[in-house]
């Protein structure tokens, strides 16, 4: 039968743990090893969680001379605040974070992992003041060497940081996470320098799963890029290099590539929709030459307008099809934006790249006149992957690719009766508050599109 701490004995472990009276190094580390071992499981474990076993922990966490004493009193305090929300605000009240920010100095794998979680864990529901431990304790300061320390170690190592210590690993993921939180709590905080070591580690590490090309420390690495300001020139200087040869915008469409096609539902919701936030940020503020590179990546080639839009196998082709993807909201508006964005947010570029199919939705929640392209019919010019051909501004297909429809022409009077269906749909979906635009079939016959016939009027083959 596997051995279950009582109420007393977990009390007589945590007394034997923090008793007053004198006991060797190595019996107070014993103490603690077991009660990390009783702090894993909720039950019968409540001094643990009580401020005088919060205010204990935190005395052996940052007071202790001895750095083994030390971190097992921080895995314990961590383990508590991941099971007890509670615990967070206990340890913020006792005023200890700016020893955690000294702690977060130290050159040791161990020590990043540790205190980068418990102070990710203090970023969720406590009154913890990040700016002061930014401005006054140099927080961010510390977080930026840990990841450069990291990129160092990755340039003169396998592209794998766990293949020799799995510790690196899980210690760069938690400074990342703790990163991501931090610059989203605190917009001002200048997260720049950040970009160079993310940048130098995202362009080194390999995929090591095809089924899960953003597995970690990869995925933390793109959510960490997020809030930073991408546009100084302090993260241009690394986000874009003369030579787009195995840049990170290379390895971003990649990852995005690998990922279309790895992810289900569920998974392209909450891994992959960042991803493609940030490559719209990233082609943002962009140069020319790489603004290019993303375009012909991203947008629809000729082969692609072979047929209507989304239809194939490419990259381009399963963006579209997540377009509307009713399972991953995040995922359909972040590749919408990614595509205006690719058309340099104009209108009419947008249409011609994704065909107004696609793009009328977008365009309407965002107040965006429909550009006269669409009424033109056929349209023509430096449309990407056409050729100088014309397309189908609804469809995208190439006009010369579209098969010759079989059904018989309608005949006038079969127009007519069609013209005043689509006049009562659209009055219809404007009444309702669907839509709110000029009716255009009404739009038609006011131009003089339309001619309306009297009623001996002979049809004609």
């Amino acid at each position: 039968m596997k051995y279950r701490p009582d109420r007393i004995s977990m009390r007589i472990v945590f007394r034997i743990a923090f008793t007053p009276l004198r006991i060797t190094p190595e019996q107070r580390d014993s103490a603690l090893e077991e009660l990390k071992l009783y702090g894993r499981d909720l039950r019968d474990s409540d001094p643990i969680f009580t401020k005088e076993g919060v205010e204990t922990l935190t005395k052996h966490a940052f007071k202790e001379p001895s750095s083994t004493t030390s971190r097992n009193a921080l895995r314990v305090l961590c383990n508590a605040m991941l099971l007890k929300p509670e615990t967070r605000q206990r340890f913020v009240d006792l005023g200890y974070e700016p020893q955690a920010c000294e702690a977060l100095k130290s050159d040791n794998r161990d020590d990043e992992f540790l205190i980068s979680r418990l102070l990710f864990f203090t970023t969720y529901g406590t009154t913890i003041d990040i700016q002061k431990l930014v401005d006054e304790h140099q927080l961010i300061d510390s977080i930026i060497e840990n990841l450069a320390r990291h990129a160092k170690r990755l340039s003169t190592k396998s592209p794998s940081p766990s293949a020799a210590n799995p510790m690196e690993e899980m210690a760069l993921v938690e400074s990342l996470k703790l990163l991501f939180n931090i610059t989203s709590m605190c917009k001002t905080i200048d997260s720049a320098p950040a970009v160079a070591p993310i940048v130098a580690l995202l362009s080194k590490l390999d995929v090591t799963s095809q089924d899960a090309p953003l597995s970690p420390p990869l995925s933390p690495l793109v959510n960490a890029l997020m809030n930073v300001n991408l546009d100084s020139e302090v993260a241009k200087a690394s986000l874009y290099p003369n030579d787009l040869t195995g840049s990170i915008t290379e390895k971003l469409a990649h990852l995005l590539d690998l990922s279309m096609k790895a992810y289900s539902d569920n998974n392209l919701e909450t891994t992959v929709s960042p991803l493609v936030c940030l490559i719209a940020r990233v082609h943002e503020h962009a140069p020319a030459k790489t603004r290019e590179f993303l375009q012909s990546k991203l947008l629809p080639t000729e082969e692609d307008r072979k047929g209507v839009l989304g239809q194939g196998d490419n990259l381009p082709a399963r963006l579209l099809q997540n377009w509307a993807n009713a399972l991953a909201p995040q995922l359909r508006t972040a590749i919408a934006e990614l595509f205006f964005d690719l058309s340099d947010k104009d209108a009419n570029k947008f249409v011609q790249n994704v065909g107004y199919g696609f793009a009328s939705g977008f365009l309407f929640q965002r107040n965006i006149p429909v550009p006269d392209s669409v009424n033109d019919g056929a349209t023509m010019g430096d449309i990407p992957g056409s050729g100088g051909r014309a397309i189908n501004p609804i469809t995208g297909q190439l006009l010369d690719a579209e098969g010759v429809s079989e059904l018989p022409e309608m005949t006038d009077e079969e127009k007519e009766r069609e013209a005043e269906r689509l006049f009562v749909l659209f009055e219809r979906l404007n009444q309702l508050g669907v839509i709110q635009v000029q009716n255009p079939v009404q739009q038609a016959v006011q131009s003089g599109r339309f001619e309306e016939l009297p009623d001996d009027a002979e049809d004609v083959d």
